[in-house]
This record gives structure tokens, sequence and C-alpha cells, in this order.
């Protein structure tokens, strides 16, 4: 009887010493990711291949396998690569290593294993194997040469960067006659603009090697390039001149100007050529302090027709600035029909119909009207405005019927949101978002419907992995689940700092939104940290300033002290701007010097202000950090909102000696 007791009793304790067996083994597994991790960045093969058996059963083992495949896939034969995406069917890895593949195989010219793999390829959003792709359907005639070449041409002016798919396909189509040389002058004057002058001597290459060369000297010295040159009546030299003049323009806009301006330029460029230059100096005019006024000026001497989408977007930038309804009208006619229906240009479109009043007034608002009501209702900045120019306040859209329990199980047994949040859990938050976006946007075909992705993001709201509640509640089409794209963790902190303080809550979480999407331990490429992204020179300053006489530097990770400090550093720079919220904005992503700088000038309204920052970065930042607040403070107050009231105007400070100077 004692000894069957005694065996009674050790029963629960044997029971959980067996199911610690897997949990052990799996955090042993863990480890050995984190290992293979590690040996994947310092290109270890012989490490990554001797740990990968242990990965056997993981979770995450697909991305072992990809990790030990992609780290000797120069000496790994066809058979090996395909045995190994074969071991993580269906996963972002195996789509991934065969993206790798496939350019590997495009760069070796192995024409017959590309053409393989390509129809087996799930994501398709690479442009270089997008060109090569291109490339052999025009060689095989699955596509008329001339539309193959017409997408190359596109894919190559998107290209940031030089590369080989979208060069090589350019090159081939180039010496075929399907593409003419105006666009490899197209592509190195958009690189040229860029300042990626590799970029640019790289498509002059395409036309003669020579001419690379050229490039090189120009983009080095464009202003002795042009003393020198006194003639340019070869088509050749008109381009070189008019790549010397962009760089130019890039270094000194004025000077490009009065470069332009001579009398031999005048003669010798023809008006197309003139008219880029003029859009690329009142571009750059238009983002430089002190030559504002004189953009519009620099862009009335070109024609608008042959000015690029850019140039036609600082035009309109400029025309606001300067209240020159017209300028405004015309530049959004010259674009394309794509970029005239981004909400941005069908606003200001919108705009430029009522003041104008025309033909008449009665029509001038039915127009305006029609087309602020087409975009009218999204929780966007533009979207907003509009809303409210058809005098409706921005409220918390309905809610949609809420995910049903089959619903969400079906995304909690989706093997790559399981693999995502694993990854996210462990440490592994790039890998994961990648795993996610694929399983959410580019698995299927078109990605996940509306139903299905409000279930995934329920899924990840559920597991506190915020960024990708938001960014996949944000993909729904026909519905808005405003908890999900816009939840408010950390609520308590939140409201108890903000009334310390007297700092607008839905501020606060606008701007969290935006720079973190809550994720407590983001850290950015410059070094800011936490929830608000603080960097440290600042997170010292402000504690010393708010008396937080014992705060140390790694404290600013510990999300009540990032709240702490973050808060009060945005009240300050709040206070310090008049109240402005576009102004503080701006001056917690760029500085409060350029915020300052950027407000000299005639007083503008908030959005027109926004609309003219000059860093695109800072210009996107600010209006949806404001569109972002506009949304929180309805479903923190439950009443309607105005976007434009927090907007306000912008102008010169009335007590510019009032400004804390040491402000970072």
């Amino acid at each position: 009887m004692t000894l069957m007791r005694v065996k009674l009793g050790l029963l629960p304790i044997m029971a959980a010493l067996l199911m610690q067996g897997p949990v052990r083994a799996q955090g042993s597994a863990d480890n050995t990711l984190l290992e293979m991790r590690d040996a994947f960045r310092r290109n270890q093969t012989t490490v990554l291949t001797s740990l990968l058996p242990r990965m056997r059963g993981h979770v995450l083992e697909p991305m072992a396998i990809y990790w030990e495949a992609r780290a000797r896939m120069d000496t790994a034969t066809p058979t090996e690569l395909r045995a190994a995406m074969a071991r993580m069917a269906g996963s972002y890895w195996e789509d991934r290593l065969r993206n790798d593949w496939l350019l590997q195989l495009a760069r070796q010219r192995d024409w017959a294993g590309f053409e393989t793999e390509l129809p087996l390829y799930r994501m398709n959003d690479d442009r270089q194997v997008q060109c090569y792709a291109l490339l052999l359907d025009a060689s095989a005639r699955r596509k008329p040469s001339d539309e193959a070449a017409r997408q190359v041409a596109s894919l190559w002016l998107a290209q940031r960067d030089a590369d080989d798919g979208c060069t090589t396909a350019a090159k081939a189509f180039l010496d075929s006659g399907h593409l003419k040389p105006e666009v490899a002058w197209q592509r190195a004057r958009l690189a040229m603009e860029s300042n990626r002058p590799a970029a640019a001597a790289q498509a002059v290459q395409q036309l003669n090697p020579e001419w690379a060369t050229m490039a090189d000297t120009i983009a080095s010295n464009p202003a002795r390039y042009l003393d020198e040159k006194i003639t340019a009546f070869r088509h050749r030299t008109k381009e070189l001149v008019t790549l010397g003049i962009i760089r130019l323009a890039s270094l000194d806009p004025a000077a490009a100007a009065r470069e332009l301006d001579h009398t031999r330029w005048k003669a010798q460029l023809t008006e197309e050529e003139r008219s880029w230059l003029w859009g690329v100096i009142g571009k750059r005019m238009a983002q430089t302090a002190g030559l504002q006024d004189q953009a519009l000026a620099a862009f009335a001497n070109g024609q608008d027709r042959h000015m690029h989408a850019d140039h036609l977007a600082w035009k309109v930038r400029a025309g606001l600035r300067a209240g020159a309804w017209g300028h405004v009208r015309d530049a959004i006619g010259a674009m394309g029909e794509a970029q005239r229906q981004e909400p941005v240009w069908v606003y200001w479109r919108a705009r430029a119909t009522q003041v104008l009043k025309e033909p008449d007034v009665l029509t001038a608002q039915i127009v305006a009207s029609g087309l602020y009501r087409s975009i009218a209702g999204g929780t966007g900045f533009y979207e907003q405005l509009a809303q409210e120019e058809l005098g409706r306040p921005v409220s918390a859209p309905p809610a949609p019927a809420p995910v049903s329990p089959q619903e969400l199980a079906t995304a909690q047994g989706q093997p790559g949101l399981q693999r995502a949040l694993a990854a996210i859990r462990l440490g592994l938050r790039a890998e994961g978002v990648r795993e996610w976006n694929y399983t959410t946007n580019l698995h299927t075909r078109g990605g996940m419907n509306d139903r299905e992705l409000l279930a995934a993001a329920a899924l990840a709201c559920q597991n506190e992995i915020w960024d990708r509640c938001i960014n996949t509640s944000d993909r729904t089409r026909e519905v808005q689940d405003a908890s999900q794209r816009y939840p408010m963790p950390f609520r308590a902190q939140v409201l108890k700092r903000t009334g310390e303080i007297g700092l607008d809550p839905a501020y606060v979480y606008g701007l969290i939104r935006q720079e973190s999407r809550f994720i407590t331990d983001a850290r950015s490429g410059v070094g800011a940290s936490g929830l608000m992204q603080v960097m440290p020179a600042t997170a010292r300053w402000t504690a010393r300033k708010i008396g937080l006489t014992d705060y140390q530097t790694h404290q600013i990770g510990d999300r009540d002290t990032n709240i702490l400090i973050g808060t009060a550093y945005l009240k300050l720079a709040l206070d310090d701007l008049d109240g402005s919220m576009p102004l503080a904005a701006a001056a917690y992503n760029a500085g409060p010097a350029r915020a300052r700088a950027w407000r000299m000038g005639p007083v503008l309204p908030g959005e027109v202000w926004a609309e003219n920052i000059p860093f695109e970065e800072t210009r996107d930042y600010v209006k949806k950090v404001l569109a972002n607040t506009t949304q929180y403070a309805a479903l923190i107050t439950g009443q309607p909102q105005s976007l434009r009231a927090r907007l306000g105007v912008v102008g010169p400070s009335a007590h510019p000696e009032s400004f804390t100077r040491d402000l970072p």
C-alpha cells in the first residue's frame, strides 16, 4: 500500500517531466535557430549545415533550411536546391530561395533553368525577375516585343539603383530598336536628379560604353563641364549638357537657373530639354529655404507637358504656396491619369476648381463636390479633408461584423502566420514580418480577402503584435475596423501621463502609431528607441529638463520611461512652436531647427504648409500623424472631429525671441 502511494505520488511528477520534454527540445531548437541566424550573417556555411539537422520538426525549420541552402547556393546543384524548396513548400522561405535562385540563374544566363523555375515563383514582386521574364517572353514570342519593351522601360525607370535585370533587358530592347534611346537618357536624368550618379552612368553606358566616363565627369564637377561646353548640336551632347544642368541644380539651383538662361542653351537645347530642366530647377527651388518664392517663375519658363510627374507635383506645391490657383489647375491637368487620380491631387484639383469658379460658381461647386465625394470617407489625410469639405466631420467608421470563432481558428491554423508569430516571439522580427506579409498579401494571388484580413489582424492583436494588426487591417478594401487600425495599447499609462502634462492623448497615439506601430523595442537605423522613437541625446536632454536626475541611457527602452520622456519632449516642442500640431510633428521627425525654418514665409493654411514640406519623409509623416490624431480623437471621445481645426495656420512666430534655443 505504501509502495502504491509512492508510485501514485510520482505520477504527476513524471507526467510533468514528460511534458517538459518537447518544451525543452523546442527551447533547444530555438537556441540552435539563433545560432544559425548568426552563422548565416557570418556566411559560415559548414556551421549551418552541421546545425540544420537539429531543427527537424521545429515550426521555423523552413527558415533554417533557407539559411543553409542560401549560404551554399553558389555551389549547390539544382537537385539540391529543389530538394530544399520541397522541404519548405508553401512557405515564404521556399519562394525567397526561388527568388534568389532565379536571379542567380539569370546572371549566369542559364535561361533554361530560369524558365523552369519561373512558373513556380509565387511572389513575383522582384523587378529584376520581371525584367528577365519579359525579355524571355519577347524572345520566345509569347509577348509582342513592343509591349514587353514598354513594360521593361517602366520597370527600369522605377528602379532606384543600378541592377543587372532591367539593365540587361533594356539593353536588349535598345539594341533591337524596340526601345528608343530617349528612354536611356530619361533613366540617366532621373538617376542624376536623385543623386545616383552610378545608375546614371550605367544608363548612358547602354548607348555607348565610352559615354559612362563622361557621365561620371559631369557628376563630379558639372560647372566645369558646362563652362567647357560651348556647343550642343548633336543629340548626345544636348543630353549630356542636360545631365550637367540637372546635377548643378542639385548643388545650386540658382546657379543652374543662371546657366540655363545663357543664350547658347536657349538656342541649342530643345523645348523638351529646357522644360525638363526648368522642372528640375523649380523643384529644387521649392525645396530650398530662401528660394521658394522663385520656384513658380522657374516652372513657368517650361512647358508642363514636357515635365516629369515629380516636377508637376512640385509645381502644384509652389502654386499652393503662392496662392496661384491657375498654376495648380494647369499642373494637375498635365499629370498622367494615374497620378491625377491620387487623393492628394484630386483634393487640390477640387479646391482649385472652387477658387477659380470656372466656368461659373454653380458648375464649379458641382464639379468640386463630385471630386470630394470620389475620395471622401477614408482614413487618409486628404480623404478626411474632402469629407469635411462636404460638411461631414470625421467620425469613426461603423464596425464590421465581429470576427467569428471559425474565422479566427482558420487564421490560427495558417502555417505562415504560425511561423511569423513564432519568429517574432523569438526576436526574429524582420523575418517574422516578411513571413506574415507574404502569407497575407502574396501567397495567394491578390492576397487575402477582407474577412480573412480581419481575422489575421485579430490574431495579431490578440498576440499584441500591433504593427501586424494595424498593417493587416489597413489592407481591407470594403470594410474598416477602427479598433484594429487604431488600437490603444498601454491606454492607462498614456491617458495618465497626457493628463498630467496637458497633452492631447489622441495626438500622442497618432504619433506613436506612425513612429513605432506600438513596438516597444523598436529601434531605428539612426538609433531612435522605443514606442516614441526617442533619440539618445534627446532623451538625455529631456530627462534633465523634467528633473529626471537618475536617468540612464538604457532606460529609454523601458515602456513607461519612453512614454514619460517622449511625451515630455513632444509637449516642449508643441509649446515652443505656438501649439501648432503640424509644426510640432515636423519638429519631432526632422528636428525643431528645420521646423522653424520651414515656417518662415507667408502664413499658410496648415494643409498647404504640410504639402510644401521639402522632405518627403517628413511631409508624409506630418500628414499621417495628423490624420491618425483625428481618428484617435473620434474613438476616444465618441464625437465627430475636425482635421482642419488641428491643422490651423502656419507662419512665422509672433514671438521668435521666446523659443527654446537648445531644444534638440
